[in-house]
């Protein structure tokens, strides 16, 4: 096999709540009197950096403004996803499968480290993982310098690994570090936009094994 690590992204990605971040932030538009969005128009236009796409929706985004409204986010958020939020179908067996493999597997995430600590041990991956790189704020900030500090510490030559991810924003990491990209298109952005990166752009976990098995 090519790869000989995996960098999995996780919200999106390994973690299906594409649907609970637009409900949240439908939360936060209905108490400033904005309408609401569609799943559609979120997978079309939400982004990196996160506060731009507020921007997008209307929010008043000086620096206390979107400092209020990640915290506001955050909390709704993190009040809910235990109970309401689950692993995209097939998790499980995809990560036990690429161990059998002989594959060694990380996460690299935007989420700050103490909710992806949390949030991996709850839904019970953690042992699938070498370690989870997170970052040290709540603005989905610094993804790119977490990265580059990850891959370093890693065993492997970067194009020994591939990162897997749900957005652009993953690309442009993999990019960054010198790692292959796969995208699933099952997360925070559509197929179409996902396709002008030239990856792997694919729709299921079982199609994600049988494309790691052919490499």
């Amino acid at each position: 096999m090519t790869y000989k690590h995996v960098i999995w992204d996780w919200n999106g990605t390994l973690l299906n709540d594409t649907s609970l971040c637009v409900e949240v932030l439908n939360g936060l538009l209905a108490r400033r009197g904005r309408a609401s969005i569609t799943d559609v128009d979120y997978r079309a236009n939400f982004g990196f950096p996160v506060i731009h796409f507020y921007e997008y929706l209307g929010f008043d985004t000086d620096v206390d403004s979107f400092d209020q409204v990640s915290r506001e986010f955050i909390g709704d958020y993190e009040a809910r996803w235990f109970q309401e939020c689950a692993l995209h179908a097939d998790v499980g067996q995809l990560l036990a499968a690429l161990t059998e493999l002989g594959l060694t597997q990380s996460v690299l995430s935007a989420a700050k480290q103490e909710a992806l600590d949390s949030g991996i041990r709850h839904y019970g991956i953690r042992s699938h993982f070498t370690g989870l790189a997170g970052t040290d704020n709540i603005y989905a900030q610094g993804k790119v310098a977490r990265g580059r500090s990850w891959i370093e510490q890693l065993p492997w030559r970067p194009e020994e690994v591939v990162l897997i991810g749900d957005t652009l924003h993953d690309f442009e990491v993999a990019e960054a570090i010198g790692a292959e990209c796969i995208l699933l298109s099952h997360g925070h952005h559509s197929a179409e936009r996902l396709a002008v990166t030239g990856k792997p752009v694919l729709g299921s976990m079982s199609e994600l094994l049988d494309l790691l098995q052919q490499g």
